[in-house]
């Protein structure tokens, strides 16, 4: 099928455990977005929204990476990232009939889930060859099937460059989801490993990675039509959510996701314009919340806009005529009226949860006392032969924990989002500890509490009283919240379990009373293939198009039309400027004379794909995928065929942006150009 689509590869060239394939450049960054190796010294490409955390850590006021942009010049001058790691995959199988073998319906929610950890523990012991690779299994298609992926972790990953912040993040959080877009999002970074090529800490012994493959670089463009194919490492998707699950997050679960992040980012931007570190160190919390706000915010708008309540209904209501039939009545008959009835006993728990959810996420007073708290217990009561052992690791864990961490920030994110959650959560689903809590008064006591700072946590180690510990006020809530959100979730657990096992019955039976459509797994954080092709957008009325008639891609010429000097988010550097002006583009402008800077495809992406290489029919590497279109932002849940493209960063720009705009294009002699 791809081949007609216009895949020149075979398919031991996309996946081979044997020999090198496209798989073997393709990882997993930092756990939530993807990369691609692009030279023979283990050079990597990926999104500056996904290097932006990495970038963030590693800059001051007085070197502002982030801000400024930086290339080293060589491979002395490259940063060592903290705590970043990329994944890449060896090999996987299927054990679905192993696993199905041993289940069968008679079992309990528990006697299933003991099973199934068994064999998950087993298998893994089996394939990590004693620690050498990480082996993860996971359940497709709603827990009815089950494969193994093995994977090889290297933790040296070093910071090679990225753009000034005003290329990388142009646009900002109004362009972010929308096309036109002018965005040059990418960052690039280096995996080095031992003189053999082995996974190893960092080290100045270490060297660049030699890979088993490394992506072409095409130079040729692309055109409307052109086949692509991103290869990459999508989170999570709920393609066969009821109608009832859909109208449960547009209703209930959304609002109260978008209307915490909103108070949430209200909070870190009020400290972010007046300080510089505080805008550095809040600056990849600001970020992730902010997609994730825009993206929850345009889901619900385009389920409404879209009809896909009423599409899942369509699908339904096949199923149940199905399900009726008196061979399957008895199997699936209660399948649909059974999750309807859940989702009504669920609705203002899952409320409740959103707006707690984004109280932990957020508010780091809400949760660093329970997790540290609980190793400092532990800690005080030791002997002293005991104390030393723990201590250097316990000081490691402060350390980290409260890197970036400022107090008048954190105030005010408790008492904001504690104030929120009480007015916003109906109060019979409120946990005690939040609901009889007084958001003022906790956040001032904030300032008597061990936990107000490194500083007042490091001088308690030193004399620690586990009497100061039990009645330290923020130690108490964080402890007695954390227990009443494990109680109020075990009254749920019977309906969660009944409601797992319909969602496998549902989909199960999709299956077969659609034995001619082909169904492909929801995405969970493994290796999955997009194909599709270059296409367009049709022209809207309401959006500025700067001159582009074929919309399928941006140009410079819109990026300079945007700019707005000073702007946060449309300021552009002079010295772009000026290379625009004399139209200094060497060889990375279009055959027809324009500096290329984005292009859409209509491939099928989510979260986690950020950063994927979007591939031509040659397996050549054309761009980076960053983003989606507002049109679509239902996407996770519904796959609009009509409306759902892919914004890609073409590599040209990338090359460009590299070489001419930070002069190291001595970086191009690594890689191989197709031109």
């Amino acid at each position: 099928d791809l081949q007609k689509q216009g895949l020149r590869l075979t398919a031991e060239e996309i996946y081979s455990v044997n020999n090198s394939s496209l798989k073997d450049a393709i990882v997993q960054f930092n756990g939530g977005c993807t990369a691609e190796v692009v030279s023979k010294e283990g050079l990597l490409f990926t999104n500056h929204h996904c290097g932006y955390d990495a970038i963030a850590a590693l800059s001051t006021p007085e070197k502002n990476y982030l801000k400024d942009g930086f290339f080293a010049m060589n491979n002395k001058e490259e940063l060592p990232a903290k705590n970043l790691y990329v994944r890449f995959l060896v090999r996987m199988d299927d054990v679905t009939a192993r696993i199905n073998g041993k289940l069968n319906p008679q079992m309990s929610a528990d006697e299933r889930r003991a099973v199934i950890e068994a064999e998950y523990k087993a298998i893994q012991k089996e394939n990590s060859e004693n620690g050498k690779y990480t082996v993860v299994v996971r359940d497709f298609f709603s827990g009815n099937e089950f494969y193994y992926f093995v994977y090889q972790d290297y933790k040296d990953v070093r910071l090679v460059g990225t753009p000034t912040e005003s290329i990388g993040k142009y646009g900002g959080d109004t362009d972010n989801w929308e096309w036109p877009r002018h965005t040059g999002d990418f960052s690039v970074f280096r995996i080095y490993g031992d003189a053999n090529g082995n996974p190893a800490e960092y080290s100045l012994n270490n060297v660049p990675l030699k890979p088993k493959y490394h992506l072409p670089v095409s130079m040729k463009g692309v055109k409307p039509g052109d086949f692509t194919m991103i290869m990459g490492y999508p989170g999570r998707t709920n393609r066969y959510l009821t109608s009832y699950g859909i109208n449960q997050l547009v209703t209930k679960d959304y609002i109260g996701w978008v209307d915490a992040s909103k108070s949430a980012m209200d909070v870190m931007k009020k400290y972010m314009d007046k300080d510089t570190q505080i805008r550095l160190d809040y600056a990849s919390q600001y970020a992730s919340v902010a997609n994730y706000w825009k993206n929850r915010a345009g889901t619900i708008e385009s389920v409404n806009k879209n009809g896909t309540v009423a599409d899942k209904q369509k699908v339904e209501a096949k199923f149940q005529e199905w399900a009726n039939l008196a061979e399957n009545k008895a199997t699936y008959g209660n399948v649909l009226s059974e999750i309807e009835a859940y989702y009504k006993l669920i609705a203002d728990r899952n409320l409740e949860r959103n707006y707690a959810t984004q109280f932990q996420r957020n508010a780091k007073y809400a949760v660093l006392p329970y997790r540290i708290g609980a190793a400092l217990k532990s800690y005080i009561e030791q002997n002293e032969a005991g104390k030393a052992a723990m201590k250097a690791r316990l000081l490691a864990g402060v350390e980290a924990s409260y890197d970036g961490f400022h107090p008048v920030v954190e105030k005010d994110m408790l008492q904001t989002l504690l104030s929120l959650y009480k007015n916003k959560v109906p109060f019979d689903y409120q946990l005690p500890v939040m609901k009889y809590s007084n958001p003022a008064e906790l956040a001032n006591q904030a300032d008597a509490s061990i936990f107000s700072t490194k500083e007042s946590l490091l001088k308690f180690i030193e004399n620690p009283s586990l009497a100061v510990l039990e009645n330290d006020p923020l130690y108490k809530f964080s402890g007695i919240m954390v227990a009443e959100a494990m109680m109020f979730g075990d009254k749920y657990v019977k309906a969660d379990d009944q409601f797992a096992k319909n969602t496998r019955l549902y989909f199960d039976g999709l299956r077969k009373s659609m034995p001619e459509k082909e169904f492909y797994p929801d995405a969970n954080s493994t290796m999955r293939v997009t194909f599709g092709k270059v296409d367009r957008l049709p022209i809207r009325t309401d959006r500025q198009y700067y001159g582009v008639k074929d919309n399928f891609y941006t140009d410079m010429k819109g990026m300079v039309a945007k700019y707005k000097k000073g702007d946060a988010e449309f300021d552009l550097p002079q010295r772009l400027l000026d290379l625009y002006k004399k139209k200094d583009f060497g060889p990375y402008k279009d055959k027809k004379g324009y500096m290329p800077v984005n292009f859409l495809s209509d491939n099928d992406i989510t979260g986690g794909n950020s950063g994927s290489p979007i591939l031509n029919g040659n397996g050549e590497l054309i761009g980076l995928a960053f983003d989606g279109n507002s049109e679509a932002l239902s996407g996770d849940i519904v796959f609009e065929k009509q409306w759902q493209k892919t914004i890609n960063l073409d590599v040209r720009f990338l090359l460009w942006v590299m070489d001419k705009y930070h002069g190291a294009g001595y970086l191009l002699n690594e890689m191989t150009i197709r031109k």
